[in-house]
């Protein structure tokens, strides 16, 4: 199947029924950070978006959210298949996007790239899905803060080397600072901005 052809297939099949259904699993996972959502609606993205990340965009992605893509991504059908889909326009500036969408094995720099919002207006930041090996196999993290009894343990397998360090000085930002979805397959994560990631001690 060529780019063009891709672009046009693979959405959702009931799009305002299934938009809703995955809204509210993102809600949720914000919610009560960590907790692991699978996506069962039947949608076929692109190479190299799974379907977690692929339903997420098109539910959170519209034309009134510029979208930055990863390099990887944006050599692939996605943008075709997110203009198509979603309206949503496209800019090479991190600063400029409300939603990022970055592959496996992204090498990442200062998520401060990105918009982080203000003081008056956190919400005006960027969220960004990534795209990791796998969320049930890698070594422990134990999550803490609002959403969270306490404290919960995931397991990202192939997060980039950088981001523990990058999440930390995320944080910093409070009430500033984008939040990450992570996504593996059709499983995904939330991070907002108030979690801290710890590795757990054994």
């Amino acid at each position: 199947m060529n780019l063009e052809a891709e672009a046009l297939t693979g959405g959702f099949a009931q799009p305002v029924f299934n938009a809703q259904d995955i809204f509210r699993m993102v809600m949720d996972g914000m919610a009560r950070p960590g907790t692991l959502k699978q996506v069962a609606v039947d949608i076929d993205p692109p190479a190299p978006l799974g379907r977690a990340a692929g339903a997420l965009a098109l539910t959170l992605c519209d034309q009134d959210t510029p979208v930055w893509l990863s390099a990887g991504i944006a050599r692939s059908a996605v943008p075709g298949w997110l203009a198509f889909h979603t309206g949503a326009p496209q800019t090479r500036e991190k600063a400029e996007a409300r939603f990022a969408f970055g592959e496996v094995g992204l090498a990442l720099s200062s998520f401060g790239l990105f918009a982080t919002g203000s003081q008056e207006y956190p919400d005006r930041s960027a969220t960004l899905v990534l795209e990791i090996s796998n969320l049930e196999t890698g070594s422990p993290l134990t999550l803490t803060g609002p959403g969270i009894a306490g404290s919960t343990v995931v397991r990202p397998q192939g997060l980039p080397e950088s981001f523990l360090r990058l999440w930390a000085e995320n944080r910093t930002l409070f009430p500033r600072g984008i939040d990450v979805v992570l996504a593996a397959g059709s499983d995904f994560l939330c991070l907002p901005r108030t979690t801290k990631i710890t590795v757990k001690e054994n």
